[in-house]
């Protein structure tokens, strides 16, 4: 049985989170071996965040938690898609439901969503 292969990226893989009714896009994210179990366990979404070097709990602060419906692999073993049920309607931490929420077009970045909530509202610290 094949595993995950977290050394090929210094112990990460990234994660394609997915919408698993609309199959939107909602955001990138790392996991370790560590988040893995834990989401594993939990049912809900970890992630490894890169920037503060230790795991989270998607909508840990925010209360847009992420449900895991169902998690692929792929073909090198090294890469995850997690489809979630996206529970507070926002996956993006500033406030858009998808991270995705700028488009190219004329040679520069447009918004093209309305935000779901204000980040300066639920980031508190």
């Amino acid at each position: 049985m094949q595993k995950i292969d977290f050394e090929k990226g210094d112990g990460l893989v990234p994660v394609i989170v997915q919408d698993y009714r609309s199959r939107e896009v909602l955001m990138v994210a790392y996991m370790n071996k560590q988040a893995w179990e834990k989401t594993k366990k939990t049912g809900r979404a970890h992630y490894y965040s890169r920037s503060r070097k230790g795991l989270w709990l998607k909508g840990e602060e925010s209360g847009n938690f992420q449900e895991v419906k169902n998690a692929f692999i792929d073909c090198d073993y090294d890469t995850l898609l997690l489809q979630v049920r996206q529970i507070g309607g926002a996956a993006c931490h500033e406030g858009y439901r998808s991270c995705f929420f700028r488009k190219r077009a004329n040679g520069n970045w447009k918004t093209i969503d309305k935000r779901v909530f204000d980040p300066k509202e639920v980031y508190k610290k």
